[in-house]
């Protein structure tokens, strides 16, 4: 319910600038984003404390969340295409954030495999760990040709900034909801 919002808001959102309209789908894809790499970071967190405690709690969030994390971050993908013909009037296979976007979306989708594979919920935390460190140190040395930084957070206006948030908000919402959803049962 709340990501139906979220399309909702983002298909109302008022036209800016350079985008026009399609400023919407442009704030959906990074609210998706954003909400992917929220549950990667819980997921990182949740398994660093379960690894710490000794805590099965731990270790069952950071399994929900990392599962989670991975549904935003497969499903951003058809988000991003729409984007890009939106914006840049076709598609930029090539631009590197995009061929990250991909890499990490089937290594995300390998690593849940193994992790239900394995099923040893401290494993699963170190996987997510592991997996959380590898997305980090990609986002952070990939360039971004045509990918800006954060339009949104450099605009001038606060419409601009109160919609993305609203979006944001509902994504992490559905997050939250969806990794409450997957958590596995207590052994």
């Amino acid at each position: 319910m709340l990501a139906g919002l979220a399309v909702l808001v983002s298909a109302a959102a008022p036209g800016e600038r350079l985008l026009g309209r399609s400023v919407g789908i442009v704030y959906l894809h990074g609210a998706w984003v954003w909400t992917s790499l929220a549950a990667f970071t819980a997921s990182a967190l949740a398994g660093l404390e379960g690894l710490a405690r000794r805590s099965q709690d731990g270790h069952r969030w950071s399994i929900a969340l990392g599962r989670a994390g991975t549904f935003f971050w497969v499903t951003y993908l058809p988000l991003s295409l729409w984007a890009m013909r939106a914006t840049w009037g076709g598609l930029y296979l090539l631009e590197p954030r995009w061929r990250l976007g991909v890499d990490f979306a089937l290594v995300a989708l390998m690593v849940q495999t193994a992790i239900l594979l394995v099923g040893r919920p401290a494993w699963g935390s170190i996987i997510n760990l592991g997996f959380f460190a590898a997305l980090s140190i990609g986002l952070t040395t990939t360039p971004a040709v045509l990918h800006p930084a954060s339009p949104v957070f450099h605009s001038d206006s606060l419409a601009v900034r109160a919609v993305f948030l609203t979006i944001l908000a509902l994504c992490l919402g559905a997050g939250a909801c969806m990794a409450r959803l997957l958590l596995p049962r207590r052994a």
